[in-house]
């Protein structure tokens, strides 16, 4: 098995391409605890709330080096360079003896997902190895970019899924089976319930078997298109044959371990309820809900299982199902020079017929925010005096689909989980 910047001629090309790599990570005797020092990924920690409270959960939480705070961006990049720098000289981070990949497991509401962390040989799109689903904001890229640049480090394993034969008999399966009734490097649980385990592979043999399976998979991006979008970038940055021609990623089985779906919320930070209501004329029934949350989202899933599309507003204190959009309305604002599963997708909707459309709102940073979870979106809402709009999650096979074609969906239309905890396995290019 060959490290990363030494892909085999019988490995490279074929498909997925998983190699070892000296996995830096906390000391437990350095920190509180593992869970104190570990983080959502960056994208999903709500600011400012959850940043103070990752920060003040431990001095060395992971966050200080995946959302830096600073005057500015060249700032905050700098000082997460120079905090990792620091937390590997006081040995609160350290490599592992040897390169590895690990089985990573996540146990909590009822969900349990194995998959396997390692650096994965980064394939452009066309070659059909790994298939992105969403579009990506170049705004962001570059700012991952300038810090995976300052820090040289894959700070976040991106959660990548593959289908197996559905047994595990063979291949990485048999040896996950395996793997995983030996004891684990660690266990923790962390705020959310969930409990996490990681465990290292070394053998030769076990690496060469899972090389041989994941030769001939192909996986689907779930969650980190912009941080794939930022490996891509900063490859065609370097001599190719080193470390930059892999990124950190978890590559699950779901063929064995199917992945949860949930929807991915707008914040429309300058347009309020009223506005945005009064704007809407007969384009979609519009019914109100006085209840609380829950009953919105019970109603929403409810339209969901309807044909046609469907949203909630909130944000003035009441909730207001949107649903039986215009048909001509749709067919002079959808573009059809895509499939009908695109054309029919809430996200597509949302961005075509009512943000360009109805409401004219510019799709930009300033005016709309992307919230995972749907009561924080209504907070920030009722704060702010802006609309949420809460959206129902799509189906995975539908996301699969499309990207098989070749199809991406609208950004931020879906969320892949669980999603791997950051913090627990980092890759340092210097060491990689």
């Amino acid at each position: 098995m060959s490290t990363p910047g030494h892909v085999t001629g019988e490995s490279a090309g074929r498909g997925l391409r998983l190699a070892p790599f000296r996995g830096l990570r906390y000391v437990p005797e350095r920190v509180g605890s593992l869970a104190a020092v570990t983080s959502p990924p960056y994208d999903v920690v709500v600011r400012p709330d959850g940043l103070r409270h990752l920060e003040t959960a431990d001095p060395y939480n992971i966050v200080r080096l995946i959302l830096p705070q600073a005057a500015t961006a060249a700032d905050r990049h700098r000082q997460a360079a120079e905090t990792l720098r620091r937390w590997q000289d006081e040995q609160v981070l350290a490599p592992d003896p040897e390169p590895a990949l690990y089985v990573y497991e996540q146990r909590g509401e009822g969900i349990l997902q194995r998959g396997l962390i390692g650096a994965l040989r980064l394939t452009p799109r066309e070659e059909g190895i790994v298939l992105p689903h969403e579009d990506v904001m170049p705004h962001i890229v570059e700012d991952r970019a300038a810090l995976m640049r300052d820090t040289a480090a894959n700070l976040e394993p991106l959660l990548f899924s593959y289908r197996g034969d559905g047994d595990g008999d063979e291949g990485a399966a048999a040896v996950i089976d395996r793997v995983i009734l030996t004891d684990p490097l660690f266990s923790t649980t962390t705020d959310d319930g969930f409990a996490h385990r990681l465990w290292s592979i070394t053998d030769a043999q076990d690496l060469a078997r899972i090389d041989e399976d994941l030769s001939r998979r192909h996986a689907l991006i779930a969650d980190g298109h912009h941080r794939w979008a930022t490996y891509l970038r900063l490859r065609s940055e370097h001599p190719a044959g080193g470390p930059w021609d892999f990124g950190l990623v978890l590559l699950v089985d779901t063929a064995r371990y199917p992945l949860r779906v949930r929807a991915i919320h707008r914040l429309l930070h300058k347009l309020p309820v009223r506005t945005a209501l009064e704007a809407l004329g007969g384009s979609f029934r519009v019914r109100t809900i006085d209840g609380p949350l829950e009953e919105s989202l019970t109603a929403l899933a409810e339209a969901a299982t309807e044909p046609g599309n469907a949203f909630v507003l909130a944000g003035d204190g009441r909730f207001h199902l949107l649903d039986r959009p215009d048909p001509a309305l749709l067919a002079r604002t959808v573009p059809a020079d895509r499939p009908r599963a695109w054309r029919e997708l809430d996200a597509t909707v949302l961005h075509s017929l009512l943000l360009e459309h109805i409401w004219k709102v510019p799709d930009d940073p300033e005016h709309i925010g992307y919230i995972h979870d749907t009561t924080a979106a209504v907070r920030q809402a009722v704060r702010h005096e802006g609309t949420a709009v809460l959206m129902h999650p799509v189906h995975e096979d539908v996301v699969r689909e499309l990207a098989e074609q070749g199809v991406t969906m609208p950004r931020k239309s879906t969320s892949f989980g669980p999603k791997p905890a950051t913090g627990l396995v980092l890759r340092s290019l210097a060491l990689n």
